[in-house]
């Protein structure tokens, strides 16, 4: 039995499975390693100035020929130069935030750019189409990072009934098992980040990783303190400390985070203010939420860049309490394939079996 879906047609790929992009992990070393071992790459450039988001593109393709895809905010200083240099360099896919500029996708889909944005509610999944979407993921409530409230298992037949695009399914996936279920649910292939984020092309320090491997799947719960908006996460020392902390506390960490991120970015005061304001509007943000925007990226990197876990934010989905190795990219989709291909198989063999009146 092999493996071989719309996902695969349209991205190019030889297996239906996607690597997500998460900010400070999804490194040119992990997409190419990704896609080099058949599934489909994304490159996060979010957190990235322009120059740096094309030098890190053009690095992609010094490491693996074969496709891959970039994901950013449509909103973040730079967001124009992005795109143009995704055109230039014939990216085959870009993912964005759920509420992009009409005439941002509009110009990618001009230049042949699919569009493949992540949702994770039903509301969203459809304006996404409505704005010209390829295809979608569309992410449960399990998933890592900012995430939805609504379980894969019911998020996803939802929107595959309400939209005509294909639907590829996140939130919960780790292995082969998940990929056949989302196959037999009608997806057309998995999205996994905490998955790829555990594995050796990973740039994630050792003693961050440390940290993954120790949680257990009651660990990574929903919480809305670092940016106001719903995040999972293993709890940590920051965790704790930020869901016990007063709100003029949580102000002062934001203000002190956004001239980190204004000093890591080399944005002006003005481009900020744009990006916060246009956040604002697209994500219909409260004061509050737009204030606190660039917690998240500046927690994170304490975490993913500098090796500081117990300071930063640990974003992961509940997999992470499932998983216990650090395989090569190569390794693991190709276990994910086999064990996907041998209960598939396992399941067609078992209905042939069934006596005629059974099946009918």
């Amino acid at each position: 039995m092999t493996l071989h879906t719309k996902l695969c047609d349209v991205l190019g790929v030889r297996y239906p499975i996607i690597q997500t992009a998460m900010g400070w992990v999804a490194t040119p070393e992990l997409v190419a390693g990704t896609s080099n071992a058949g599934a489909f790459g994304f490159l996060a450039v979010a957190t990235l100035r322009a120059d740096e988001a094309e030098r890190a593109i053009v690095r992609v393709k010094e490491l693996t020929d074969r496709p891959f895809g970039v994901n950013f905010l449509t909103e973040q200083p730079g967001a124009p130069e992005i795109i143009e240099a995704i055109i230039r360099h014939r990216v085959r896919a870009a993912s964005y935030s759920r509420a992009p500029s009409r005439d941002f996708v509009r110009r990618l889909k001009d230049a042949g750019v699919l569009c493949v944005p992540t949702v994770g509610a039903l509301r969203h999944a459809e304006k996404a189409v409505e704005l010209g979407a390829d295809m979608l993921v569309a992410q449960g409530g399990e998933g890592g990072g900012h995430t939805g409230s609504v379980p894969t298992t019911l998020l996803l037949p939802q929107v595959l009934d309400a939209v005509d695009v294909p639907v590829v399914a996140a939130g919960g996936f780790y292995d082969g098992r998940g990929l056949a279920a989302a196959l037999a649910y009608g997806a057309v292939g998995i999205a996994m980040g905490t998955r790829f984020l555990l594995t050796e092309e990973s740039p994630v320090p050792r003693e961050t990783l440390k940290r993954y491997f120790a949680a257990s799947v009651i660990d990574i719960p929903v919480t809305t303190r670092v940016d106001g908006l719903p995040h999972r996460m293993i709890r940590n020392e920051l965790v704790s400390q930020l869901e016990t902390s007063n709100p003029a506390t949580l102000l002062l960490r934001a203000l002190r985070s956004a001239l980190a991120y204004r000093k890591l970015s080399g944005a002006s005061v003005g481009e900020l203010l744009s990006a916060a304001l246009a956040m604002r509007r697209g994500e219909r943000l409260t004061r509050a939420q737009t204030l606190m925007a660039a917690n998240a990226p500046i927690l994170i990197r304490k975490a993913m860049v500098e090796g500081r876990p117990a300071e930063g934010v640990l974003p992961s989905g509940q997999v992470a309490g499932l998983i216990d190795d650090l395989p090569r990219c190569a390794d693991l989709v190709a276990r994910i394939v086999a064990d996907a291909e041998a209960r598939l198989a396992a399941l067609t063999a078992s209905s042939e079996r069934l006596p005629s009146t059974a099946r009918g």
